[in-house]
């Protein structure tokens, strides 16, 4: 059924969107230089996974509280959910790179956080019209993720195979190939919601 105001949930979702972009600023324009600044960097980035537990919590909370929505719960949920994917990626990948003392990310690890900070601001985008119920205004939204997707899988593809053929040392390599595969786990998340964002709307229209 298509909705006709605004609806508390949406609110709610745009908040966790906005979270997950604002982690991805973070993210992309943060200078590791030291051991110290990655420790402060993967620090900083589970209190953002925190924040996004939290309004988790609080969306589900408002969900099982909420009998008439402006989209389906389910699909309020599942938004949600995918969201908080890719925060979890993003702080998972902090956390790889504290482990590791990874303190000069490679141009692999710089145009990622640039493809992930776009694609959050996309979907930042596409949920403020699904706020004020521009659903087929969204598509130009959710197209450009997918693009930005693509280019995620072309970056890993290559980079993988460029670090097989300039590295010796297979601990470096495993490392590496690990932080270039979560990244890209981070895009295929952002497509993820996406593609949830395209179920409301043709569950919408």
């Amino acid at each position: 059924m298509l909705f006709t105001k605004s609806d508390a949930l949406l609110d709610d979702l745009y908040e966790i969107a906005k979270n997950v972009h604002q982690t991805a600023i973070y993210f992309n324009e943060y200078k590791i230089t030291s051991l110290e600044t990655v420790k402060t960097f993967s620090t900083a980035m589970k209190e953002y996974e925190t924040k996004g537990d939290k309004l988790i919590h609080e969306i589900i909370v408002q969900i099982n509280k909420t009998f008439i929505t402006a989209i389906e719960r389910e699909d309020v949920l599942d938004l949600a959910v995918k969201l908080d994917d890719v925060l979890d990626g993003l702080e998972f990948c902090a956390s790889r790179l504290y482990m590791y003392d990874i303190m000069e990310p490679d141009q692999t690890m710089v145009r990622f956080g640039q493809l992930i900070e776009e694609a959050t601001k996309q979907i930042l985008l596409a949920i403020e019209l699904l706020q004020k119920q521009k659903l087929s205004a969204m598509k130009e939204y959710i197209i450009r993720i997918n693009d930005l997707e693509s280019e995620g899988d072309e970056l890993v593809r290559g980079s993988i195979r460029q670090l097989f053929k300039t590295s010796s040392d297979p601990i470096h390599i495993m490392q590496l190939k690990e932080v270039y595969e979560v990244l890209e786990d981070v895009m295929d998340h952002c497509e993820d919601v996406a593609d949830a964002m395209e179920s409301v709307i043709m569950g919408n229209s």
